[in-house]
């Protein structure tokens, strides 16, 4: 952990010379005052009013696609107001210049949900691209605060490795180093813990935390995680029909009885597992997986490394058909490298990866080509082609992969959009729709094909409480109404255990747990039950 910081060291290391906001609860470091702002025809903020305190943390809350990104990003200044004042350090951004602007900004830093890393640059040139590129720092100096912030962070011996190389969790604490480096006054967090491992949730808590108490810095976080905003939050904003409804303590957030907030709290209720709480999770009922059952994946003693760095360390897993099964671990543990094998997009360093019956590691391109098609898979962000319409998202792969006729498209298409239960978005552009909506019309992608094994990339990521449950229900809604087998990769605990026949645990590149949910959450193993049980509310 670095060094208490001295005085001289709390400056911001981009404007040095600039004093920093007082610590002054009766001036807020950014005020909204009033604020308007819609997109065309949807009104996203509507009579917004918040005030940010200097040297306090502010967790705003709210359903996913109630304007909490686009609160911070006219917060940052990075949007305009349609109405309403923006007030950053007591200049009100629709009055000041260009090159103002930009100086107020050098006072904050911004984390956003989707990393913003160069790919071209290493993680250390990454973490240090702000003061490399803005100040006269020494390189020296610079990579000696990024190893810093590597080592705390867990990321130490990735200094050198590219972006591409990281799993999400690692590039999300990429991301977060970056943002601290250069000692800003204000960090704005957008989703700071989204995709990451309940045990790195903490570590990531943790780190703001330092930050707060070594450096005075302010903290304005939008977060969907209960047990993040309890341990973090000196305030707790939330933000409903485009204004904040509610604005005060951790304690009279979840004591509120606004009706919105109460539904909030209910769907928070079981978005963490805890041991108390385990029988609260709705799960299916188990069905024993018998032995006599032959498994449509099979690992077998797989290994991969890729330069010096093992990946998966002797893997040996079954994937059982019509069941779901869903891989968890640490950030990095190998989850994405074992579906990457599955699809045979990746060669293990040894061993075998036995798909439908058959060893694929010695096919071919075309050989493996016709194993991916019997494939679907939803990615965590849905993916999905802004220029076409849901229903042209949806029939997009029979256009391109078939020779089916339009009308045949046309009704196969209408048909999945009825049964996933959006066919009123049937002419709707993905920039028209919640982000719930843009995972269904994603699954009714990767569904028109008709796939034997639907794999699901983080689903939940992203999502408030009461749409994970929606999430989860559509998972099994898929695996009621078709035949399919599901493999899920998940950080979420409870969601795990609402959704999995089978649950898989990864650590250090090795199976730490393999059973039911009842077997893996009663597992005798410490880091089995720290990692499940991590981060209780």
């Amino acid at each position: 952990m670095p060094s208490q910081p001295q005085p001289s060291e709390r400056q911001n290391r981009l404007l040095p010379d600039s004093e920093r906001w007082p610590l002054d609860e009766g001036k807020p470091v950014i005020e909204l005052i009033d604020v308007h702002k819609a997109f065309g025809a949807n009104k996203v903020l509507n009579g917004l009013s918040l005030r940010i305190v200097p040297g306090k943390t502010t967790v705003i809350v709210g359903r996913s696609g109630s304007g909490k990104s686009v609160l911070l990003k006219l917060m940052m200044g990075l949007l305009r107001p349609d109405s309403g004042q923006v007030i950053m350090f007591g200049r009100d951004v629709t009055e000041v210049s260009a090159m103002e602007l930009i100086t107020l900004r050098k006072r904050m830093s911004m984390l956003f949900q989707n990393y913003a890393l160069l790919d071209s640059l290493s993680v250390e040139d990454n973490i240090g691209f702000t003061l490399l590129e803005n100040t006269r720092m020494p390189r020296k100096e610079v990579m000696g605060l990024v190893e810093e912030l590597l080592e705390l962070l867990g990321l130490a011996g990735f200094g050198a490795a590219l972006p591409a190389e990281l799993s999400g969790g690692m590039r999300k604490r990429v991301s977060l180093a970056r943002a601290l480096i250069a000692n800003p006054e204000v960090v704005l967090f957008d989703e700071p813990t989204t995709g990451l491992d309940p045990i790195m949730i903490e570590k990531v808590d943790e780190m703001i935390l330092l930050a707060k108490k070594s450096y005075q810095i302010t903290s304005a976080i939008v977060s969907h995680d209960m047990a993040s905003t309890k341990r973090l939050a000196d305030r707790v904003a939330f933000l409903h029909d485009g204004t904040i409804i509610s604005e005060g303590t951790y304690q009279e957030f979840v004591t509120s009885q606004l009706p919105p907030i109460v539904a909030f709290h209910e769907g928070a209720r079981t978005s963490r597992l805890t041991r108390d709480s385990a029988g609260d999770v709705d799960t299916q009922p188990e069905e024993d997986v018998t032995p006599q059952e032959t498994a449509i994946v099979e690992l077998v003693d797989l290994h991969k490394t890729f330069g010096t760095h093992q990946v998966l360390k002797g893997v040996d897993l079954k994937i059982y058909p019509g069941k779901i099964t869903v891989l968890i671990g640490g950030s990095g543990s190998g989850k994405s490298v074992i579906v990457k094998h599955i699809m045979g997009l990746f060669k293990p360093t040894s061993g075998e990866v036995r798909v439908f019956g058959q060893d694929i590691v010695p096919l071919g391109d075309r050989a493996l080509d016709e194993i991916r098609g019997r494939f679907g898979m939803l990615f965590q962000h849905a993916a999905l082609l802004d220029w076409l319409t849901v229903a042209g998202n949806v029939a997009f792969p029979l256009v391109e992969r078939t020779q089916m006729p339009r009308k045949e498209i046309r009704d196969r298409v209408d048909d999945m959009l009825q049964r996933l239960h959006i066919a009123e978005l049937r002419d709707r552009m993905p920039g028209e729709i919640s982000e719930g909506q843009k995972k269904r019309a994603g699954l009714a992608r990767a569904l028109i094909m008709r796939p034997e094994i639907m794999i699901y990339d983080e689903p939940t990521t992203g999502q408030d409480p009461l749409r994970t449950r929606d999430v989860d229900d559509m998972i099994h809604q898929v695996q009621e109404e078709f035949d399919i087998t599901s493999i899920v990769i998940s950080h979420d605990m409870a969601s795990t255990f609402r959704v999995a026949d089978t649950v898989a645990l990864l650590h250090n590149g090795e199976i730490a747990a393999y059973g039911s949910p009842d077997e893996v959450r009663n597992a005798q193993d410490d880091y089995v039950q720290r990692f499940i049980y991590a981060g209780q509310v």
